[in-house]
């Protein structure tokens, strides 16, 4: 695909347009030309929209400062005196993706520029959005939050629920199933009936805290639920579509999957909208499910509280008041197999992934790691066996080492390793987290004779020092 840049000046004619592109299409294929790009504020010109339409081409906009970013070769002083950046066809050119192959051509009243779109095999690859709606997406998905405070009392607007809860339906889901459903409750009776049960657990969340981590917890608002003025419980069918769904056969939980992208679809359109959401999950799914008396067939997969808000903060609650650290990427990605990390063009071999393990956490001291924390994390590493007896209070992790999973309990963190060098690595991997979850001090206990809960608790001590906390064995007080 073609893609053609144009600058013109208020009245430009349509000859003189048609003109100047057909001299910079020579040689090219007329018909290639899928997209006209030019400055804001020259979509309505007459000839430039007759131009379009001969091409039989899409016309797109660009603002003269996403323009003014683009490194062009042939820039004019005084057209960035004027618009406010260099070359308008060339730069549109630029911003839309493509490579440019004609540069600027000039007439009386106007430029042109002409770009190609990469090809992949042969064929030419589909357009991406133009840098300034790329921007738009990425800016609504970063500053997406999770709100709880300054809830506004105002209704929402019809049209602008409706253009959320369209968002929200568009998402994709395995099978064309839709499982969900979404619940609008705005009674107030209803909602205190709800938030009682969200009280009732954070309560008991509370109680279950180490007295330390307690502390931070008592500051944090969980819920918003009579605070804003309309609530949403968002249900999922985990039969909907019948036996035969396509794609959900081999794993059932692609059912509950797309219902959870819907959710993501609704609040980055809230987000877009000006409006605030926060997902509200202190109480058990059956109580809420009785208060609105849902059907025994459909589940309660999320509740969301929404409304406008006085602002939207920076950064996320969790964040700000140092509960907890967002993971850089680059501790999430891995090339080809488990263990090969780093970004793209920066893969680290298996061979080294102990190292890079260790020195993903030293480049994350002062970025996303809070060190100043003096929380203490109390845990213990033994390998296999039964682990209750170190179960001891709500402060002890037990990380357990073997090859068969544990009963589900959040107090066991359960580690696959077969070898020591595994061991280290995905020790090291543990102590970042609970760095990142506000450990100011790892205290580690290896009781037993183990060589790969040794190993592990090595890689304790290797990640929690990388991070810049004090890691302590109690078995070794002198180390």
């Amino acid at each position: 695909m073609l893609v053609i840049g144009i600058g013109l000046r208020s009245g430009t004619s349509y000859r003189e347009l048609r003109d100047l592109v057909d001299t910079a299409l020579d040689g090219l294929d007329r018909g290639a030309v899928g997209r006209v790009v030019t400055v804001d504020g020259k979509e309505s010109e007459t000839g430039l929209q007759r131009l379009v339409a001969s091409l039989g081409a899409e016309l797109f906009t660009a603002s003269a400062l996403d323009l003014s970013r683009q490194p062009v070769p042939s820039p004019s002083d005084q057209v960035g005196h004027l618009i406010g950046t260099a070359s308008v066809a060339e730069a549109a050119v630029i911003l839309s993706g493509a490579e440019l192959v004609v540069p600027k051509q000039r007439s009386a009243r106007a430029t042109v520029a002409v770009g190609r779109l990469p090809f992949v095999d042969g064929t030419a690859a589909a357009p991406g959005y133009a840098l300034r709606d790329r921007d738009v997406v990425h800016r609504v998905i970063a500053e997406r939050r999770d709100v709880r405070r300054g809830f506004l009392d105002q209704p929402i607007a019809d049209d602008v629920l409706t253009r959320v809860l369209e968002s929200a339906h568009r998402a994709p889901s395995v099978g064309l199933s839709q499982p969900w459903d979404f619940v609008l409750i705005r009674d107030v009776a209803t909602r205190r009936k709800i938030r009682d049960l969200a009280v009732a657990q954070r309560d008991a969340f509370a109680a279950s805290l180490p007295v330390d981590r307690r502390a931070a917890f008592d500051g944090l608002k969980v819920e918003a639920i009579l605070d804003t003025p309309l609530n949403i419980a968002v249900t999922c069918d985990p039969g909907r579509g019948g036996r035969h769904v396509l794609g959900r056969h081999a794993d059932p939980r692609t059912t509950w999957f797309s219902a959870a992208i819907a959710v993501q679809n609704l609040w980055l359109a809230a987000r877009a909208e000006g409006l605030g959401v926060g997902w509200v999950s202190f109480f058990e799914p059956g109580e809420v499910a009785a208060v609105l008396d849902l059907p025994a067939h459909v589940e309660l997969l999320g509740y969301l509280c929404v409304g406008q808000v006085d602002e939207f903060a920076a950064a996320p609650e969790l964040v700000r008041s140092g509960w907890a650290a967002r993971r850089p990427l680059a501790w999430a990605v891995h090339h080809e197999a488990w263990g090969q990390r780093g970004l793209p063009g920066e893969t680290a071999s298996r061979a080294t992934a102990v190292q890079a393990a260790v020195n993903a956490a030293v480049d994350a001291v002062g970025e996303a790691v809070a060190t100043d924390s003096r929380r203490v994390a109390r845990v213990v590493v033994v390998e296999g066996g039964a682990v209750e007896d170190y179960l001891t209070s709500a402060e002890v992790l037990v990380v357990q080492v073997g090859a068969e999973r544990p009963a589900a309990d959040f107090g066991v963190l359960w580690r696959p390793a077969r070898q020591p060098d595994e061991a280290v690595e995905l020790g090291v991997e543990v102590a970042r987290d609970l760095v990142l979850q506000g450990a100011g001090e790892l205290l580690v206990d290896c009781p037993g004779e183990s060589e790969l809960a040794e190993s592990l608790a090595q890689g304790l001590r290797w990640g929690g020092l990388a991070c810049g906390v004090a890691v302590r064995r109690v078995d070794e007080p002198g180390r």
